[in-house]
This record gives C-alpha cells, structure tokens and sequence, in this order.
C-alpha cells in the first residue's frame, strides 16, 4: 500500500527536482515508511536515487511513497526494476495471490530477491504483459514502464479499489494517486467540472466514469488500464480489461448456492489476511463486518483481532450492542470511538483535504475517526465490508427494484407478497416502496414529471439551472431503463457506478492514517458467482436483503446478528449535528466563497436552510452537500468558467 505518481514531458523539457519532491510530499502520508524516484532520459538507462537532485536532466520521472506490508526490507523498495533494465514500477496496492503467481513463475524459471508482491507483479508483468491482470487476485493501482517498447501502461483494479488520477497539461502527461498531488504541477488547474458538480448536487454522486469535480483531472476507471506512447502527446482513451459476467446463470439449489458462497468468502479472508504487520478489523455490527470478524476468528483460531467500532451519540442510531456480540463472540480487543458535532467543525478542514473532492454526509468522518483510532492502537492493516450492500442487496432501494423486477416480469401475485412483507421493515412502508419501485418501471419521459410530483425535481431551485444550461449539463434520472431483471441490473450500475466513492472515502481516511484497508467482498470470483444467482437468493420473497449470504455465515456468525432486519452502517446523527453546529453552517452559506459559487442559488439555499431551522421544511443531505461543496471550494481554491 503506497502513493504513486509519474510525469512525462512530451516536449522533453527536463523535470525540476523540486517538483519531485512536492509530489513526494503530498502523497507521504499514503507511504510514510520509504520514498523514491526513478529517471528516464529516453536513451540510457533508467536511474533510480532517494534524492531527486541526483537525477537531473530526465523527462520521465516516477515517484513512489512505500507503506510497508510484505517483506518489510529494503528488497521491497519501490520504484523497482527487472533485471535486465526493461521494466519498472510503482504500485500501489496488495496482490493477495502473490504467493501462488510466485510458484507458477519460478516453475517458468523465473527467480526472486524479495518476499513482495511487488516483485511478483513487476515479473508477472514482464511475463504475461497485460494479461496479467486477469491473473490477479487484489486492489491495485501501477504504473509500469518499458524502454523498449517506449511506453507506460497504467492499470486499476477490477473495483477501483485504489485510485489513479491522470491529466494532460500543455501536452504532457501526469498521474498520480491523489487529486491534491497532480494539483501540485504547474499547468493543472483546479478548474470545476460542472457535470460533476451538478451530480453531486443533486444526487450526491462523484467518482463515477472517467470525469472527476475538477475538469482538467480524470480517473482510471476501475477495471481499465491506459497505454501512453512516449513519443506521442495524444490523448488515448481507457480500456475496460475485465467486467461482471451478467449473462451467466447457475442452476443451483439455495443450500448448494450457500455452501459455495461461504467457501469463496472464507477463501477471500484467508488471502486478505496476508501480512508481515498485526491485521485488525472495522467492526459495526452490521451483517458484513461481523461476518469478517467472525471468519477471522474461524480462520485464525489463535491470533490476536483488533476491532474498531463508531458509536453514535443517538440511541436510533447506536449498534454497541450488536458490535459487542461479535466482538465477544470472537474473542476481540475491542476498541470505540464516539465523536461529536464539535469534533467534525474542528476536524473538517483536515477531513475535506484529505477526500480530494466533496461527501455524501458526515457519515465519513466517523469512518475517519475510526481509522485514527486504528492508528493510535498501532494496527496497519484493515478488513472492512464495502461492497456487500452493492453485491447483496443490501441498502433499502434494492427493495424497490427487486419489487420492479417482480412486476416487471408479470409476478404480480409475487409482488403483492412481496410489497406486503417489505414494507413492514424499519424506515420502509407500502407508498415509499411502490413509489421507488415505480420509477424504475416508467419510461425516461415520464421519469422528470414523476419525480417533480413527488418533490424530488431534477432541478431543484437551490440550483442555478441557467449556469448548468448554459454549459449543456444533462439533467437526469439516475435510475435508468432496465429490462426484466431489473434488480441484478441496478446491482451492476450500483458496482460500477455507486461503489466507486464509497471506495475512495474508504482508501482516503485509511491512507491519512497509513492504513491499509482491504475489502475481502470485492474480488472478481465473489461477484461473478454472485451475479449468476436467482434474483431471490439475493433478496428474499419476504424481503429479507442478503439472504443467500446470511445462510453461508450460519454456524459461523451469531444468529442474532444474521437475523437483524435494520439497517443504519456508520450513519451519524447528521441532522441534529447540523442544527448544533447552526453558526457554523450559516458562516459557510454567508460566506465570500459562497457567494462566488454559480452553481448555486444561493438566496434559495439560505431560505431552504432557515425553513428546516423553523421546522417547516424536512432535512435531507442537500444541506451538507452545500456546505461541503462550500468548504471543498475554499479549500482547493476551486475556480469556475466565469
């Protein structure tokens, strides 16, 4: 786990050392443990220093900040190279299936100076070319370059896991692992995309496609690797080298499906437990985190587990007791953070670098606690559940679809059953389900006119819609047309669309705290048998979301915990924070920044703001996506086209 970053001057300007440094500077938190530079002149042979100032006159520069995991010597240090001078890399990340890939490339006659990954990635590389990616079973970001071929290829994990941004600027080209290092280079600007900030806006969404909040930097897409010619500035597009199977369908009976289920989850933990540093664990008491702890336990009988739970200072939303199952159950070193209102205003200018680019909600500053807490208790290695809900179902809109799905599919009896036993659930009734379900039936022509009878318009008037308009954004529904199974479809775009900043909330407050955290759910085998399962086996004809997954942890988890029907994650008492924390808000909505914002209307903002204070109007999480894009602006001295 590590920080990366690289440039290529097209113009073969030579790279200043200085700037080396400021990238390494900016990503030293992601690797506190090591640092280095590699040089390219295009002719020689690439050099590699702890010192910039040694490598003078290169027009091709990689840097690489090490968090060190496996093989904690210097044999692991990054930027490494083959042998013969070919090939070399910065990667960030963890291969899990290192081990094996090793033994199969020693069988090939390939042999080894270091116990890395690194080294087994760079020589599966040199071997397989881009066909290794296939091959992996991990998260990763790397950047790989080959003086013979003239050319860097850069590659992301099937997830997007770990993050790699890049920018074109005055014809050259840079990448690196966090937004705030590419804003380090002079040429790149922190210009607003506002697509992107209309997304986020309205629908809360970021790190989707290739676009980011700021219009001259991309991201990799997960899944999708870039091939840049040394020789030559053009642009070149991403290509997608891997994808969810969604036509694969097993005929399987619900018991085998979770016999089969449980042995890829455990098999994912035991390779996600691979460390040369202690390994603990987020800890909820939600049906996914329990269920890493407990598997821990189950794998790893004798070892230590060190759990890290956020407590909510409101009784609605505190699972303790639900955490202290499990850690009980599992013999754990628990340990429990419980921030206040208070404690966000003073942490969130710290919070909103970090992140790079706007949140959803103040739910991520508890995730944030949580991996400070982990640091202070000297832990470096974190397992954590994201991407079961995208997978299984998890979150209470999935009800909707899979209610879609049933009509769709002319289950009308089914669905009547369904609707019946669903909508009994906590935070749900008949009329909000039917209502989110029928949005994914209508036609795209009649989605707008739906949503504005049911107060939830694509054009709110808080926004400034004339700015939008005139820079062509699109206006839509996020829900798009699906066909029959529109359930195992909204599961898809969930993965490949909504996971991806959950993804990047996760990787930005565990590198701010040098933490690796590893999500064993994410692995291609997982999904692919997943997504091959009856849209039933991942929610119940009563409702019941996960429930092929609940039936593999039996026996292993606490039923109590598998029988838990609520569902509240790392959810904080936003509402009642933002109202203690009044002053604060309303500094940020009169502010200077905010009124140079042309995104928003910001008479409206204000008069929207005083009626949920007067109790006239219902909270939602506009309120924090305002002052968060406010603050994100300040920050990053974020500037807009006029």
């Amino acid at each position: 786990m590590c920080g990366i970053a690289g440039i290529v001057k097209f113009d073969r300007l030579p790279i200043e050392p200085q700037l080396l440094k400021n990238l390494s500077n900016s990503l030293h938190l992601r690797g506190p443990d090591d640092f280095g530079f590699l040089a390219w002149s295009g002719t020689a042979p690439v050099k590699i220093s702890h010192n910039p100032d040694h490598l003078q006159n290169c027009w091709l520069s990689l840097v690489h900040c090490r968090l060190s995991i496996l093989d904690l010597s210097e044999a692991g240090s990054q930027p490494m190279v083959t042998p013969d001078g070919r090939y070399s890399i910065v990667f960030n990340g963890e291969i899990y299936n290192y081990l094996e890939l090793q033994t199969e490339l020693k069988s090939l006659g390939y042999t080894f100076n270091s116990h890395s990954d690194t080294e087994v990635l760079l020589t599966a590389y040199s071997h397989w070319g881009m066909q290794t990616l296939n091959r992996l079973v991990g998260m990763f970001a790397f950047a790989v370059l080959d003086t013979h071929t003239r050319k860097l290829f850069l590659a992301r994990d099937f997830f997007g896991i770990k993050p790699l941004y890049y920018a074109y600027f005055d014809n050259n080209f840079a990448f690196a692992s966090e937004i705030k290092t590419l804003l380090e280079i002079p040429g790149i600007s922190p210009q607003a995309n506002p697509q992107r900030i209309y997304d986020y806006l309205r629908f809360g969404l970021t790190d989707f496609g290739g676009e980011t909040l700021f219009a001259d930097i991309y991201q990799l897409p997960a899944a999708h690797y870039l091939e840049v010619s040394l020789d030559s500035p053009e642009e070149v597009k991403p290509v997608r080298y891997w994808q969810v199977n969604l036509s694969d369908r097993l005929e399987i009976s619900f018991t085998e499906a979770a016999e089969q289920l449980r042995d890829l989850f455990l098999d994912n933990v035991r390779l996600h437990l691979r460390s040369d540093v202690p390994v603990g664990a987020a800890l909820s008491g939600g049906i996914d985190s329990s269920s890493i702890v407990m598997a821990m336990r189950y794998l790893e009988p004798g070892i230590d587990i060190h759990t890290f739970t956020y407590i909510a200072d409101d009784t609605r939303l505190n699972e303790e007791q639900w955490a202290d199952i499990v850690g009980k159950a599992a013999n754990c070193i628990m340990h429990k953070i419980q921030p206040t209102a208070t404690d966000l205003v003073a942490d969130l200018n710290h919070l909103i670098h970090v992140q790079d680019q706007p949140f959803g909600s103040t739910s991520i500053y508890a995730q944030h606690r949580v991996f400070q807490l982990a640091q202070s208790a000297g832990i470096k290695v974190m397992l954590d559940g994201q991407g079961a809900d995208e997978l299984l179902g998890g979150y209470r809109p999935y009800l909707a679809a899979r209610l879609a799905s049933l009509i769709r599919q002319g289950k009308f009896v089914k669905a009547s059953e369904f609707l019946q036993k669903a909508s009994s659930f906590p935070d749900m009734n008949k009329l909000t389900l039917l209502i989110a379900g029928g949005e994914f039936l209508l036609p795209d022509y009649l989605k707008a006119p739906a949503r504005l009878l049911v107060g939830k318009e694509l054009t709110p008037p808080w926004l400034n819609i004339a700015w939008f308009a005139e820079r062509d954004v699109k206006f839509y529904s996020i829900i798009q047309h699906h066909k029959s199974d529109i359930l195992r479809e909204e599961l898809h775009q969930s993965l490949e669309n909504s996971l991806l900043p959950l993804l990047r909330y996760e990787d930005r407050n565990s590198m701010a705290y040098s933490i690796e955290s590893r999500v064993p759910f994410l692995t291609p085998a997982l999904a692919n048998f997943i997504f091959s399962l009856p849209e039933e086996f991942i929610i119940a004809k009563n409702g019941t979301s996960k429930a092929i997954f609940r039936q593999a942890m039996r026996g292993i988890v606490p039923d109590f915990i598998l029988d838990r029907k609520d569902k509240i994650g790392f959810a904080t008492p936003e509402q009642s924070w933002l109202k203690t924390l009044r002053p604060w808000v309303e500094n940020a909505l009169n502010s200077e920044t905010a009124n140079q914002i042309p995104a928003l209307n910001l008479p409206q903002v204000k008069a929207e703001w005083q009626a949920v204070i007067d109790g006239k109007s219902t909270f939602d999480f506009r309120i924090w996506r305002w002052v968060n894009l406010i603050r994100w602006v300040e920050h990053f001295n974020v500037t807009f086209d006029d």
